[in-house]
């Protein structure tokens, strides 16, 4: 008995290792919690392409979207830990929820196996275009007097355009009126109509916008201007200097990952980032490529547990203060 068991205990475990040394042996699918076209869902494609061809499997892009992208992140961490489903998740996801949301059915910092950080993405302060405001300062204080009768554009509670927002309100002391949509995309779409009044956003969707003139640019929330927008003064510049914050996209996959595959995943994240046509697009795009040592899982896993520390006490008290 004891023998036959241990055989078949043997057997199991090379069966583990091989099909972990043959990983990926079928497509990749890495969740966006948020809908096709918002930042977030443009630096994951972005990274795909390239890690598909490092694992030699494709990484398919699955849109899930809802409740600030912890709709997505939710399925995704109850998923197989097979590493057959990722997902990119961010600051909202994995920083600001908490704060944002009773009862969130993971942890950001335990309920995953970290992969890397795939971009950084600052924050900018845009309006319609037709906001008479000529500069930031005008457009606070017609924020202010506005009250209710300006709309904020926003990917739902938890997202970045969310979490980054309601900042700004509370530091200006505006109470606009919050227009939720089920992604940055849908947002963005409204805003070049002209539908909502303003939003602050990642510098990865607003940029190409902005340049085509289809919406205005107030600040930039970083201590120097991005040279994909150089006109854009930063918020210091422009006088709120205290509105400092940029945003950040990593890939995860579900707790548990056999080490060999997240390895291999691990691998295939840093090929992607040195690739030159990726790199080109996300600087292109404003965003920022992460350094060596700052793109690995052990740096992304410290900078989970440090954004859900500076987070959770900020949106707290921002949402007492604009309920």
């Amino acid at each position: 008995m004891r023998t036959a068991l241990a055989i078949s205990l043997l057997s199991a475990l090379a069966a583990f290792g091989a099909a972990a040394d043959t990983y990926p042996q079928r497509p990749i699918t890495m969740v966006v919690p948020f809908a096709a076209g918002g930042p977030t869902d443009v630096v994951a494609r972005i990274v795909a392409e390239p890690m598909s061809r490092a694992l030699g499997q494709q990484v398919v892009i699955e849109n899930v979207t809802g409740a600030g992208g912890t709709t997505g992140i939710t399925r995704a961490s109850q998923a197989a830990s097979d590493g057959y489903t990722i997902m990119m998740g961010h600051m909202g996801t994995h920083g600001a929820a908490p704060a944002l949301f009773k009862g969130l059915k993971y942890d950001p910092a335990k309920s995953f196996d970290p992969i890397g950080l795939a971009a950084g993405t600052p924050i900018v302060i845009v309006a319609k275009k037709s906001m008479p405001a000529e500069n930031l300062k005008g457009f606070i204080e017609a924020l202010k007097s506005g009250g209710a009768s300006i709309n904020q554009a926003h990917a739902g509670v938890g997202s970045v355009s969310h979490s980054t927002g309601v900042l700004f309100d509370s530091l200006v002391g505006a109470k606009p009126t919050l227009v939720v949509y089920r992604g940055t995309g849908p947002a963005l779409n409204d805003l070049v109509a002209g539908q909502v009044d303003f939003m602050t956003d990642q510098i990865v969707n607003v940029a190409p916008q902005i340049t085509g003139g289809t919406i205005k640019a107030y600040a930039i929330a970083t201590p120097e201007r991005s040279p994909s927008l150089p006109d854009v003064p930063t918020t210091k510049e422009a006088g709120l200097p205290e509105y400092e914050v940029s945003a950040w996209n990593a890939v995860f996959a579900p707790k548990g990952l056999p080490a060999d595959v997240r390895t291999k995943l691990v691998a295939a994240l840093e090929t992607a980032l040195k690739d030159p046509g990726a790199k080109k697009r996300i600087l292109e795009l404003g965003g920022t490529v992460p350094k060596e040592a700052e793109a690995g899982p052990d740096a992304l896993q410290k900078l989970v547990e440090s954004e859900v520390a500076r987070w959770t006490p900020v949106l707290r008290s921002a949402v007492e203060a604009n309920p």
